[in-house]
């Protein structure tokens, strides 16, 4: 089998298909590169990692910019964690799993595959999420449930530990402080909470009996609803 021809098709038609037709480009995009990688993993076995560096020179001299060796490679690992994961393909864009397959952990992908779908993430929130080890902060229950696919609670996706910035870069944070700090950056603080958290005022009074407690904080979580 000729694998750099067939790889060369397979890119070319990919292009002709972005040029020519804007309806489900990137389901095109990704069977592409999928179908490539797997090319380029077969090959890989009869001629050995070498063969990535001879296809990218050829392919750039041929078809121009963007087949460099490191982009080959996303393409082979993009079709290998396809194998193992089965994932959503089409719901994200290859910049998107670009991102993703700097990782090492499957089950780190997964998680960060099913939120940026669930929640519509750019590349650039998804970039951030990671940057911000997400995932790592997860308690290890939780991420033994979302292996296991098992239904979760509302607490499981608080993170530990919580991020809060620290704008004024106080180094005493008192417990005023702290609360001061959450409400000047409300969206930040919810994220970290976990998904369906709205914010509905803080010093919330209650009355109990003849007296009025205050709540510092009072949310409400629209996916749980409580």
């Amino acid at each position: 089998m000729n694998y750099y021809n067939s790889i060369k098709e397979q890119l070319i038609n990919n292009e002709i298909y972005k040029r020519a037709k804007d309806y489900s480009k990137n389901k095109n995009e990704l069977e592409t590169y999928y179908n490539v990688g797997k090319l380029l993993s077969d090959a890989g076995k009869h001629y050995g990692e070498k063969i990535i560096k001879e296809y990218s020179r050829k392919l750039t001299e041929e078809l121009g910019k963007g087949y460099t060796c490191t982009n080959l490679k996303y393409m082979r690992q993009f079709y290998l964690f396809e194998e193992k994961s089965h994932a959503v393909r089409d719901k994200l864009t290859w910049t998107h799993y670009r991102i993703l397959l700097k990782l090492q952990d499957i089950n780190e992908i997964n998680y960060y595959i099913k939120v940026a779908v669930e929640q519509n993430l750019s590349t650039r929130k998804l970039d951030e999420k990671i940057k911000s080890k997400e995932y790592e902060r997860l308690p290890d229950n939780t991420k033994n449930k979302l292996i296991k696919q098992e239904e979760n609670n509302i607490e499981d996706f608080i993170k530990h530990p919580i991020v809060i910035k620290n704008k004024c870069n106080q180094e005493i944070i008192t417990e005023k402080v702290l609360k001061q700090m959450i409400l000047e950056d409300i969206p930040n603080f919810l994220e970290q909470l976990g998904e369906g958290y709205s914010f509905i005022k803080d010093e919330y009074p209650i009355k109990y009996e003849d007296k009025y407690n205050y709540i510092d904080i009072l949310l409400f979580n629209i996916k749980y609803n409580c």
